[in-house]
């Protein structure tokens, strides 16, 4: 018998739920949140069993945790999860800033307690074939990988506000792709970004678009496209390119783009464009949890670990700093 505790219920939490109660293996679903009418709505809706606070949750017997709640309770809800010896997965970012996540990381490393972090994308088919053809050797040596990230519609800006920027809250899951495909280490990140939308994004400190250059150890160079507004849905695809040969993924046929080749047009894309992270990843997520349910029976953690978590969020911070500068920023600067 499995149980699992899934903290959190907003957005992506009640699309867990509903996730984590399909999962053949799982036997209980014990959910909670700071909301209890939301708490009830959902266990009933899932046949989840409610909890009526974090402590319950944690003192039920489960036997890992899911946390899905607002970005600035990760850290502190996962070490809770993790003192208990609890395996957990938690959603990107591990905390508010690279620093405390690499605090943390070292408090999960030290305990021994494996802690999956919310990457959804190593597990999307398409993503996860081009990592084997890398892999492989197949493409020769890599020397531009391109990830692309748009909404199709910017988030709240009371989320804006509190959501560290487009490089920490968006492109850091691009970061997170380049880092993995290519198995290399970030050297140099050199951003830019405008605001051509809402302009509470200056107010905040933010931008709209950007773009992201970062050079690895290894030679490799990443190519991020970050965007807010793309009216036609979210549109989030790979390339990979090597000395020896070329592949994409997310050119599926309900990529949101409108073919301009007229001897194509009729046939690519012919789906329904992709609407949001949500549909476009709905296996992917799928896959993710499942293998988390793993990691909770025995096995090694098989998605992005939280060293993997941190990495990425260092990135983050130079292109955010590289933005406010003007200026390439090294991962060494950052990291002092």
């Amino acid at each position: 018998m499995t149980t699992l505790g899934l903290i959190g219920l907003g957005r992506i939490g009640t699309f867990h739920a509903g996730t984590l109660t399909e999962l053949p293996g799982l036997d209980r679903l014990i959910v909670t949140d700071e909301r209890p009418a939301l708490v009830a709505q959902v266990a009933t809706k899932y046949g989840a069993t409610p909890a009526d606070s974090v402590q319950a949750l944690l003192d039920s017997g489960v036997d890992g945790v899911v946390v899905a709640a607002a970005t600035p309770a990760h850290a502190a809800l996962t070490l809770a999860a993790v003192e208990r010896g609890l395996p957990t997965f938690c959603e990107k970012p591990v905390a508010g800033s690279a620093a405390e996540s690499a605090h943390v990381a070292e408090v999960i490393v030290r305990s021994g307690v494996p802690v999956q972090i919310g990457y959804q994308r190593r597990f999307d088919a398409a993503f996860t074939a081009a990592k084997a053809a890398a892999d492989s050797g197949a493409l020769g040596a890599l020397h531009t990988v391109r990830s692309t990230t748009m909404d199709p519609a910017p988030p709240p800006m009371e989320y804006i506000a509190a959501s560290g920027g487009i490089f920490r809250d968006c492109a850091v899951h691009d970061f997170d792709v380049l880092r993995w495909i290519t198995g290399q280490e970030a050297v140099e990140v050199y951003a830019t970004g405008s605001v051509q939308g809402d302009p509470l994004f200056t107010t905040h400190g933010d931008v709209d678009t950007a773009a992201v250059t970062v050079r690895f150890d290894g030679g490799a160079l990443g190519l991020v496209s970050a965007a807010r507004y793309n009216g036609r849905g979210y549109d989030c695809r790979l390339e990979v390119h090597g000395f020896d040969d070329t592949v994409v993924a997310g050119w599926d046929q309900n990529v949101p783009v409108r073919n301009a080749d007229p001897a194509t047009a009729a046939v690519f894309p012919a789906g329904t464009p992709h609407h949001f992270f949500m549909d476009r990843f709905t296996e992917a997520f799928r896959t993710e949890l499942g293998a988390f349910l793993k990691v909770v029976q025995g096995e090694p953690v098989a998605g992005a670990t939280v060293a993997d978590a941190v990495e990425a969020t260092w990135i983050a911070e130079a292109a955010a700093e590289s933005l406010r500068r003007n200026a390439p920023v090294t991962l060494e600067e950052v990291k002092k």
